[in-house]
């Protein structure tokens, strides 16, 4: 039972509740034009912001602002679902307003650097112009730790220090039609969103299965043993071990 919560002014405990039927039902009328409908789906679905932001409370930050920020990650993907997927809106949404906050919190939380790895990051910097200049060219990082006498480990996370983060969602490229290259493209593992929905949906069905399920499974797949040796691991019969795995195959994959 969610107690009553003051957060941004909303009595969390008056947060409407969806069914997934009702989720899909409005997200259809939704992307039909039916505003109405867009409006009470990210309404029906604060209370999966209020979970995700309950994950920081114990780490100093303001959760008015993170609510805020989750919310805009909530309308991210309720305008972004698509309802063909065959999976939950919260197994889609749940990443979405999670990488929402982290964002914030990266973007909004300075990074401190020791005052030690300043002064030889600054000492570094000078060291590099001198050399440019007395040589015509960038100097290499074992020439500047050379100069001044450090070892090149420490040269080179003093000047990597200094150096700004960049956003995995900044644009490295654009052809002036609407279509980007961000830096996330390029340190991409080749999967898809489709991929990691996927794995989400794996993981959540898997989940849902028994405490003797799971193990089943963990046995079979994960440790490479046959229904005999899980049976006698178990101490159930070969015949139980195969019903069992295979309903539970049936359900994982009637949830995928």
């Amino acid at each position: 039972m969610l107690k009553k919560v003051e957060i941004c002014g909303i009595n969390t405990s008056t947060l409407e509740v969806l069914s997934e039927e009702e989720k899909i039902r409005l997200l259809k009328e939704m992307h039909a034009g039916n505003k109405a409908a867009r409006d009470r789906m990210i309404q029906g679905n604060l209370r999966l912001v209020l979970s995700v932001v309950q994950r920081f409370t114990n780490r100093g930050e303001n959760l008015d602002d993170l609510f805020q920020v989750g919310c805009i990650g909530l309308i991210k993907s309720v305008d972004n679902f698509d309802v063909t997927l065959n999976v939950r809106f919260s197994t889609y949404a749940v990443p979405m307003i999670l990488g929402e906050i982290r964002r914030y919190l990266r973007d909004n939380n300075s990074i401190r650097i020791s005052r030690t790895l300043r002064d030889i990051a600054y000492r570094a910097m000078q060291a590099r112009e001198r050399l440019t200049a007395q040589n015509q060219r960038t100097p290499t990082a074992t020439e500047i730790a050379k100069e001044l006498e450090l070892p090149i480990e420490d040269v080179v996370m003093a000047l990597e220090s200094i150096v700004d983060p960049v956003s995995l969602y900044e644009p490295v490229y654009s052809d002036g039609g609407g279509d980007e290259l961000y830096v996330l493209d390029q340190v991409s593992d080749g999967g898809t969103d489709k991929d990691w929905i996927d794995e989400i949906s794996f993981k959540e069905a898997f989940r849902s299965l028994s405490g003797r399920e799971r193990k089943i499974l963990h046995l079979r797949y994960f440790r490479g043993m046959t229904q005999m040796e899980v049976s006698q691991e178990i101490g159930i019969s070969q015949a139980q071990v195969s019903r069992l795995e295979k309903g539970a195959l049936g359900r994982i994959k009637g949830e995928l």
